[in-house]
């Protein structure tokens, strides 16, 4: 029998078991919890629809472990149950009352839907609302109405759950006590989801907004809503390079029907529309513990667990705030068992440890007191040694900064270049742009942020330099600053800068092998990111380059724990287009959403790194 009959074989009986325990949690949800569903009362008369799971056994008193939504709390009908309750097994065993709520203008509640709702300020009505006075408001009904409760009420939510779980915090109700906000949407302009550096990430802002974002005229359930976007196209490359533009996008497939994609437009600055919508200013006077929850390799939100921590950190001394951060893609810590991701084995399942260590526990301590938890200030998981560490800060304080500086021939060091004179030049040709990822996808893959990316060194327009073997290990923590000097012969240009794990020749292949890799000399993502050269001084004034001037381009990466090995190289790669992920800069200045076909253009691209310009990468290196 080959070995892609036994993975096959493998694959069905795992599905098979999924499905078992589907059925099983099912069983025992109906078995041990009564569900009702209410419409709750907010103070400015709009009623919220909420489902409520109560235990059955009335013996003892429970807390509230509340999951604020957008996304659905189906399925309706108070005889209608979830398979599972909470983020995993274990929870909806451990006894918790569990309260799922479509947040204000989503599926069964009433109002009107805002997306990331600004908060408010100065002086407010009696019925002002935001998702806060609607948290506040939920709680309160929940401990005044429901029977069994022991006044203790929790939040938790993973992406846009995560946003809501944020919100309760500022003027919180004296009985929330426990928050976790996990991979929670902080700010769709700076990092997460749909904007990173003010570039647009087009095919998450697509496929999301698409459905998402179709409106909802009255209350409806996910039956009668609206339906997925068909793609004409199925290779994503193609659909979003044929389409020639984003402007071409809006006008063939939304016109003005979705309101977020009129905004984008409407906005393509840092102004106050984008101003108003961030969170971390409120979060002030924080009462609630608060556990804040990522993985490394999120794809959507890894911007917002760190700022939400580091922004509570900053803005309530003394609070009881800490972070959580593993090996992760989107909610991996609760979809998966963390033991590897895309080519990327871990050696230990990670979620499993989350959920024991630190979720469960986290909930029980300050819900119902039981039980020590003794989290670190910092948990963090460092992927190449594959271990948890704990830190009493976050970034680490145990760190040396040192400089990892651009060489001529494609070398890179901690010394800095001696010569004069020296860079790199390419052309970018945005109409033939950098792919994300090797090969062809339908949609966007969460595996893009730890592959390989020998596909890109092997390209003309991308730059890549890399250090000598290492002689020992070096591990690198916290944010990372890339320190670009560079010129351009166009007036506009994206600049993505990766940082690259380039395994020995000799590293061994998986065994079994099933999808053939070569890990001889693999190059594993830790981290990238991009920016838009037009915001390198200012988000909210952009500025052309000046054609073939010498100029700096500075901007942080998101955080990283990535121990580089002994016999590994320390690789830096840096492309002008990451496509379709980010949308396609036209390398002139001008307003992107309104670029035509015709506006893309070639350019001429300079690296320098001599003596007196030099490009290098900031980085922490933990003592």
């Amino acid at each position: 029998m080959n070995l892609n009959r036994i993975f096959s074989l493998l694959f069905c009986l795992f599905l098979s078991n999924e499905l078992m325990a589907q059925q099983t949690d099912s069983a025992y949800v109906r078995e041990n919890y009564t569900k009702i569903e209410r419409q709750i009362p907010m103070r400015d008369g709009i009623k919220l629809f909420t489902s409520i799971y109560i235990p059955k056994n009335q013996s003892k008193k429970y807390p509230f472990l509340i999951n604020r939504t957008p996304y659905t709390v189906a399925p309706y009908g108070e005889d209608k149950y979830k398979l599972s309750l909470g983020n995993f097994p274990a929870m909806m065993r451990e006894g918790f009352i569990f309260v799922y709520q479509d947040v204000r203008g989503r599926w069964m509640s009433e109002g009107t839907f805002t997306d990331i709702r600004p908060q408010l300020t100065g002086k407010k009505s009696k019925t002002a609302i935001d998702e806060s006075t609607d948290t506040y408001d939920t709680i309160d009904w929940l401990v005044k109405n429901v029977k069994g409760n022991n006044g203790n009420a929790g939040i938790y939510g993973i992406s846009y759950p995560g946003f809501y779980s944020t919100t309760s915090l500022p003027n919180a109700h004296p009985a929330l006590k426990a928050v976790s906000p996990q991979a929670p949407v902080t700010d769709w302009f700076m990092g997460d989801d749909f904007h990173h550096r003010g570039t647009l990430f087009l095919m998450d802002a697509f496929s999301f907004m698409s459905s998402f974002g179709v409106p909802r005229p009255k209350p409806i359930t996910p039956d009668k809503g609206p339906k997925g976007f068909q793609f004409p196209i199925q290779d994503n490359y193609r659909f979003y390079l044929e389409a020639g533009s984003v402007k071409n996008l809006k006008d063939r497939y939304f016109a003005d029907s979705i309101k977020f994609w009129n905004d984008l437009f409407k906005h393509p600055n840092l102004d106050t529309f984008w101003k108003a919508r961030l969170i971390t200013p409120h979060l002030t006077n924080v009462k609630p513990a608060v556990m804040v929850v990522g993985g490394f390799f999120d794809a959507e939100d890894a911007y917002g667990t760190f700022d939400t921590y580091k922004a509570i950190e900053k803005q309530n001394p003394g609070a009881n705030n800490i972070l959580v951060a593993g090996p992760w893609f989107h909610g991996g810590w609760v979809r998966s068992d963390g033991s590897f991701l895309g080519d990327i084995n871990f050696g230990k399942t990670t979620s499993i440890d989350y959920q024991q260590q630190y979720e469960l526990p986290f909930f029980k301590h300050y819900l119902k007191g039981e039980g020590d938890f003794n989290a670190a200030e910092a948990n963090i998981f460092v992927t190449g040694s594959n271990e948890w560490k704990k830190f009493s800060n976050w970034p680490p304080q145990e760190v040396e900064s040192k400089n990892l500086y651009l060489q001529p021939n494609g070398k890179l060091s901690f010394d800095k270049v001696g010569r004069t004179d020296s860079w790199d030049e390419y052309v970018s040709d945005p109409n033939n742009p950098v792919p994300y990822q090797d090969g062809v996808q339908a949609r966007r893959t969460r595996e893009y942020m730890i592959d390989d990316q020998r596909f890109a060194a092997r390209r003309p327009d991308v730059k890549t330099y890399q250090t000598d073997a290492l002689t020992e290990d070096i591990t690198l923590t916290g944010p990372v600053l890339a320190n670009l000097v560079v010129s351009t012969t166009g007036t506009d240009a994206d600049y993505v800068v990766k940082l690259i794990d380039v395994y020995p020749e000799d590293a061994p292949n998986p065994v079994p092998n099933p999808k053939d890799l070569m890990m001889g000399g693999y190059e594993m993502l830790v981290r990238g990111e991009i920016m838009r050269g037009k915001y390198r001084n200012s988000f909210e004034k952009p500025e052309a380059f000046v054609p073939g001037a010498i100029t700096k381009v500075n901007y942080p990466l998101p955080d990283i724990a990535h121990t580089f090995k002994k016999g590994h190289k320390i690789m830096i790669q840096i492309q002008n287009s990451w496509f379709p992920l980010a949308d396609r800069n036209p390398q002139k200045f001008m307003d992107i959403y309104q670029a035509e076909p015709q506006d893309f253009q070639k350019a001429t691209h300079r690296i320098y790194h001599d003596v007196n310009n030099s490009s290098f990468l900031s980085v922490s290196v933990l003592k």
